[in-house]
């Protein structure tokens, strides 16, 4: 019985803050008013030429943007491609049964190269993209490193070159004389 009373007082509780919050929703909206007709259709009118303004805009953006984008996907994809070809080939050295055991070490050693520029790769294009760098695409070689970076019309500023010597030259063994900087305009 205790039970009863104690679950219909606090059903009772309950109904009484929803009723409350019913009226004080009802009495908050009231003393706005009704809305005026001219005054709606004004900034329904404002918002539609907003919106096609910001469509336009994002239209005329996208298009310079959309071939930027193709540009590091393209870049990321033949990267990948060649890389996986190789290390095809290296294993397919490693593994034939009349291979020696010179070309089976030095496959080894190239895959383990391969291995590390991904590495290499990977840390250099995070940490550009870290530092406002809104896309690019980062290879090494033996030869050096190659960073592909999207750039304005006008071309990377001074400081922008500095930040990606920097990231290169401290995470990587590439010296500032084997980094090749490739500005990929819209």
């Amino acid at each position: 019985m205790k039970k009863n009373l104690k679950r219909n007082i606090v059903v009772i509780a309950v109904l009484v803050f929803v009723g409350a919050a019913v009226y004080l929703n009802w009495s908050y909206n009231s003393r706005w008013g009704t809305a005026d007709p001219a005054m709606v259709a004004a900034e329904d009118q404002a918002m539609a030429q907003a919106q096609e303004e910001y469509q336009a805009a994002s239209a005329a953006a996208d298009t310079g943007a959309v071939a930027v984008n193709a540009y590091f996907d393209e870049a990321r994809l033949t990267r990948q491609s060649s890389r996986d070809e190789a290390l095809k080939l290296l294993e397919q050295a490693c593994s034939a049964e009349d291979s020696s055991q010179e070309v089976i070490d030095e496959s080894m050693r190239q895959i383990n190269t391969m291995a590390a520029w991904n590495l290499q790769e990977s840390l250099l294009e995070n940490e550009l993209m870290a530092k406002n760098f809104t896309d690019c695409v980062v290879l090494a070689s033996d030869q050096g490193v190659t960073v592909a970076v999207p750039a304005p019309v006008e071309g990377l500023t001074a400081t922008q070159v500095a930040q990606i010597t920097e990231a290169v030259v401290s995470n990587t063994d590439y010296t500032a004389q084997t980094l090749n900087i490739i500005e990929v305009t819209e």
